[in-house]
């Protein structure tokens, strides 16, 4: 049953980073396995590779903590690979309200990272707001186009699971904003094996060099950590409310006209029933946060 809930946590970690604006990093942190997951494949170092050698595959396997590892990657990958087409279709046929869903699960989830801040003082409020703006401009940032060599693919995993990681901050949306997130999502829709390969070295190059990074912050500054990481998500929130203005279009990779440039307006003039379907998925993305919570808990 452990390993079950373990790999539905991978599911839905996966399907999170699907979508521009939202970070597998968020579900990891309100699931209660995000410092496992920092610090396990942190552990995959040169110990691990001497523990191989002097000691075997199985001492080697537990000193990564390879069955969690495993399990909760055989979860993302199944989301990545199985959810990619559906939420990209709900993405261009029903924006407004998988938008809502997702804003209430990252309102929650902020309120849920939040409170395990003790004791709040100037320093720790100024590193929320701090949060907030790079969010905020990361989310506000317009997108630009690129050619996908090999090499930028490369770069764009490096960069892309270091955002994946990160509460708040999406690494769908740091690939939008590359002009990658087209080319790399139908890689994975097609099974481009060539594209799909290099995009993840750069990323298992990336995760392994940053996860270092956030192991020790998390370690050595829990609380600072804590608000700026809810300082991300408050910012990210820009990039997911659910009511937009279309300002300029593009043409993806199907040669289908997309939103390009969007600004965020007011539920002004729009139909009822649809800003009630809206605010009741807003209500139930914050409930699987609540639920996430207790599952987690009850599993500590």
């Amino acid at each position: 049953m452990k390993h079950l809930w373990l790999f539905l946590k991978g599911i839905a970690m996966g399907a999170a980073d699907v979508v521009p604006g939202v970070s597998g990093g968020t579900i990891a942190f309100i699931t209660g396995i995000y410092t496992e997951l920092l610090d396990s494949i942190k552990s995959i170092n040169l110990d691990a590779l001497r523990t191989l050698f002097k000691e075997g595959p199985k001492a080697a396997w537990q000193s990564i903590n390879g069955t969690f590892l495993l399990v909760l990657g055989s979860g993302i990958l199944l989301a990545l690979l199985s959810l990619a087409k559906v939420l990209h279709h709900l993405l261009l046929t029903q924006p407004e309200l998988l938008w809502s869903f997702f804003f209430g699960l990252i309102v929650a989830s902020s309120w849920h990272i939040g409170k395990e801040i003790q004791g709040w003082n100037l320093s720790k409020v100024a590193t929320l707001v701090l949060g907030i703006v790079i969010a905020a401009g990361i989310s506000l940032a317009s997108p630009s186009s690129v050619t996908p060599t090999t090499l930028i693919i490369f770069g764009a995993g490096s960069i892309a699971i270091c955002a994946m990681i990160l509460p708040g901050i999406s690494g769908s949306f740091i690939l939008l904003l590359m002009g990658l997130y087209e080319p790399v999502l139908g890689a994975v829709k097609a099974l481009d094996l060539g594209i799909m390969a290099v995009f993840a070295a750069g990323a298992g190059v990336g995760l392994l060099v940053f996860s270092r990074l956030l192991s020790w912050c998390l370690h050595h500054y829990k609380d600072l950590m804590f608000a700026l990481l809810t300082g991300f998500m408050l910012g990210s929130l820009v990039k997911v409310w659910p009511w937009k203005e279309t300002i300029s279009t593009r043409l993806n990779s199907k040669g289908q006209e997309v939103p390009f440039i969007q600004d965020n307006i007011l539920p002004l003039g729009q139909q009822s029933d649809m800003l009630i379907a809206a605010v009741l998925l807003m209500i139930a993305g914050a409930a699987m946060v609540l639920i996430m919570e207790k599952v987690a808990s009850r599993g500590e």
